[in-house]
């Protein structure tokens, strides 16, 4: 593993163990003061926050293994296995919402038949406050640690931990509504939950965009290829450059192959160092490519 690699590897751990204290912490304060505050919502924000504690773990196991370096049964790197573990990350949202809107709505058929809600108290709507301070902030750091090691995993996990702070907010809004103006406004608090639950869908929503990408081989933008052609045509020896294609690796990592053409006259030994001249160069140039397959033709027929 090279010395970026590794630091990159510490800095998700090093946050991501952060995220997970945390979390124990946020979750075990939201399900204490959802009960003896008597507030669904918020045991139901304390749900999504033990959820994080899960994704935590996945990213703390799954970076052990997409860092790992290329071997003879995997030549491409292990960096797919990242796009897994956002995968499971999405999952384990998609669970944790469905299950909130279910328990919401038998919550609202059950007001609906005339039974009553108990009022929250105030410890409920201070510990959803602290909640949405606590976890926006663990956001911006997981974020920006995420870009600075181009981890999808991380980005993800980062995703839920602003869908935390985000579900802490119609939290406070319902019980605050609920504690101000009193028992006939308890309806609000499935309605907060449910509201809470659409959030983590859109989170997840977001979260499936890169490693679906990943696992399907989606091409790079058009600008990456623009500037793998526009490196190739630098080199007066290659006369016509075409079939530039790419294809993810994972962790920010991406393959690319392209057919050139050259003088079918150039020496065999020479046409091999120009292919290996224009490989160094592109890996040189572009933040990412780390394999590149130069496919040499002949310009026209002898």
């Amino acid at each position: 593993m090279t010395d970026e690699a590794e630091s990159s590897l510490s800095a998700v751990r090093r946050v991501t163990w952060l995220g997970l204290g945390a979390n124990l912490a946020l979750s075990a304060l939201k399900f204490a003061a959802g009960f003896f505050g008597q507030s669904r919502v918020l045991i139901a924000d304390a749900v999504h926050s033990l959820s994080d504690l899960a994704t935590d773990t996945a990213v703390l196991i799954g970076s052990r293994y997409w860092q790992r370096p290329a071997d003879k049964d995997h030549p491409n790197g292990h960096g797919k296995i990242e796009a897994l573990v956002a995968l499971l990350i999405a999952l384990a949202l998609l669970l944790v919402s469905l299950g909130l809107i279910r328990d919401a709505v038998i919550s609202l058929y059950g007001i609906a038949e005339g039974n009553a809600i108990p009022v929250p108290k105030g410890i409920a709507l201070a510990v959803a406050i602290v909640s949405i301070a606590v976890k926006e902030q663990l956001y911006r750091v997981t974020l920006k640690t995420a870009h600075r090691a181009k981890s999808s995993a991380l980005a993800a996990n980062a995703a839920h931990h602003r869908s935390d702070a985000l579900s802490s907010i119609p939290a406070a809004l319902s019980v605050g509504t609920v504690l101000a103006f009193g028992q006939k406004w308890t309806f609000l608090d499935p309605v907060g939950t449910i509201v809470v639950a659409i959030l983590i869908l859109f989170s997840v929503r977001e979260i499936l965009r890169d490693p679906l990408h990943t696992l399907i081989d989606q091409g790079e933008t058009e600008e990456i290829l623009d500037r793998i052609e526009r490196i190739s045509q630098e080199i007066p020896e290659i006369k016509k450059i075409h079939d530039i294609r790419t294809r993810p690796l994972g962790s920010g990592h991406f393959a690319a192959d392209l057919s050139i053409h050259v003088d079918p006259n150039m020496p065999v030994l020479k046409a091999h160092a120009l292919s290996h001249r224009l490989t160094a160069t592109i890996k040189g140039r572009i933040h990412g490519i780390v394999d590149v397959v130069v496919h040499i033709e002949p310009d026209k027929q002898v």
